[in-house]
Order: structure tokens, then sequence, then C-alpha cells
């Protein structure tokens, strides 16, 4: 299903997703002329089970482009809209809106202090002592690196912590997605750059602290990830199962924290991009996909994980 037929934009990219308190599905995702067009902004659309709404701007940024928006509902059920906005990857800054009305309206927007970025692609995790954690990224002409940044008084302030050691120089590691294990260390796994291969590394004090990443069997054209664990405690990972392209995707099952992976689904395998794409678990245990669709559109798409099989 495409979240839009038509729409005031010709491209979209990097789309985000979160559930609302009534059980609505909420996306975000940058639109406009082309990625790092001046134009671009933050669009938003809601779903009801049925159909998607129209486009509506979330956010944006005059005379400059929008990037990588993210949405996150705390457990104070504050839904925080993160995005970047900035000539380029190498020279954006870091903004956030807040909402208390799950996104019908939008807060004052917010710079966040130089040297912070907030997640940088895909959703943070909320521990049990409360603390939020999200995935960030640097990326420069020479050097790409990942780090976390943590919040323990609900987004108020945060912490930088790392880096994330690469495992070859001169390469490296952007957007990571977290994922916490059974016995509660937390794995970051990262999108690479002339690794070849999805990398992770692991926490075993709440993130402040990381090992250095290892690359995964599962291959990564340096194209964005995302995963999510289950209420059951299985991981689901949706990646672009290839060393170049961005195509095809696929959603992965891990039932061991991370260690195997299995093919539970070929979202696409055709010519063309799918690809940044994003998951979550909604309260009735349904998977929920977002991602790009040969940058025209954003494609949803939603599984029952109990009915999901290990395909060859």
């Amino acid at each position: 299903m495409l979240i839009f037929d038509k729409a005031p934009f010709p491209s979209c990219h990097a789309a985000t997703l979160v559930e609302l308190g009534d059980g609505r599905l909420l996306a975000a995702w940058f639109g406009g002329k082309a990625e790092g067009a001046t134009d671009v902004k933050i669009w938003q659309s809601t779903f009801d089970g049925k159909r998607w709404s129209a486009p509506a701007v979330a956010a944006e940024e005059p005379g400059f482009p929008c990037w990588n928006p993210v949405l996150f509902k705390s457990q104070s059920k504050t839904l925080f809209l993160f995005y970047k906005a900035g000539p380029s990857p190498m020279s954006w800054s870091g903004y956030l809106r807040r909402s208390n009305d799950d996104g019908k309206t939008w807060g004052h927007v917010e710079q966040l202090p130089a040297g912070l970025l907030g997640p940088i692609k895909n959703k943070p995790i909320q521990l049990a002592s409360g603390c939020i954690v999200a995935g960030t990224s640097v990326e420069s002409h020479r050097a790409w690196c990942s780090w976390v940044e943590r919040s323990c008084d609900d987004g108020k302030t945060w912490q930088r912590c790392g880096p994330i050691a690469v495992p070859e120089k001169p390469h490296g590691l952007i957007q990571p997605t977290l994922l916490r294990t059974s016995d509660n260390r937390l794995l970051a796994l990262c999108r690479s750059r002339g690794i070849g291969f999805i990398c992770q590394a692991e926490s075993k004090d709440e993130g402040e602290t990381w090992s250095a990443a290892k690359p995964l069997e599962l291959p990564n054209p340096n194209s964005g990830i995302d995963a999510v664990r289950a209420a059951n405690g299985d991981f689901f990972l949706i990646y672009n199962h290839t060393k170049t392209g961005r195509t095809p995707l696929n959603l992965a099952r891990s039932q061991d924290d991370g260690k195997t992976w299995q093919r539970v689904a070929l979202l696409e395998d055709g010519p063309g991009e799918f690809s940044y794409p994003a998951i979550i678990q909604s309260g009735d245990g349904r998977l929920h996909v977002a991602y790009t669709w040969n940058r025209r559109h954003i494609k949803y798409e939603t599984f029952d994980p109990a009915k999901l099989r290990a395909e060859k």
C-alpha cells in the first residue's frame, strides 16, 4: 500500500513510523523537488487502519533542505519529531518539535545544542530506567562515525556517548538501530561504508560505553536499515540484502538475540530503489513497515509476526 498516490512533491525519502495513543499510525518523511533541494520539508500522514490521510507539512526550515525525520513517543506520552536541516549531512543541524496531542499540533521548533544531532535515522528506545537512548552519527568527507545520545529527563537534556569504533579504517558506520537483548545488553546495528556488511556493537551499561563494531554476515550496500524487538523477544530487521544497489529489500528475524538471522519476507526484489526502511510493532502485536519506493512514494506494509516463517 502506498501512503499517498499524489503529493505536492516529486521526490520523497526516509520514512519513520510511530503508533499513536488511539491505535492509529503516524508516518513522516522528507519530500520536495529532490534530496538536498531547498524546498524539501518534513511531511506527515496518519493511518486509521483503512486509509492514509493527505500529506501535511510537519516541519520546515526556509532556505534549507530538511532531512531524516524520526518519530518517537516516550513513556510520558510526549510525541517527539526529530529532524535535521542544512545544506548537506556534513553541515546539517538537529531540530526537535514536541506534541502533546499525537501530532495534531506541534510545539515550537527547538534547535539541538551544537554537537548533538538527535536520532539520525532510526527511532530511539526507552529503557526500564526511563533513559532514552538514540542512535546518531556524523558524516564527513573522510570519516563516518556512530555514537548514541542518552536522555534521562524525557528529552530535556542529552549526553553523547561513544564513539562506536569502526572495524576497518578509512571506512565508517552511520545510522545505528538499537535493540535490547534478553540479558539487558544493547546492540547497535549500523549501516556501513566500504565494508559490505551490517556491523554490530554492544553495550553492557545502557549505552554509556560500547564495544568495537564487528561485521555480521548480513550484507549492506551503504544503505539504511532498521530493527525492532518484538514483545516476545524476537528481533526483526529490514535491510537491503546486497552489497550493491538498493534492491532486494528483506525482512529477517532473529530468535537468539541477533546471533543468527533468517529471512521471513521478501518485500521487493525488482529493479529500482527500495530503501531507508522503518519498522515498529503496535500494541496489537502487528509489525508495521514503511520504506522509500523509487524515491517517488513511501510504501507501507503490515505483518502478523506469528505467521512469518523462515524462507530459503
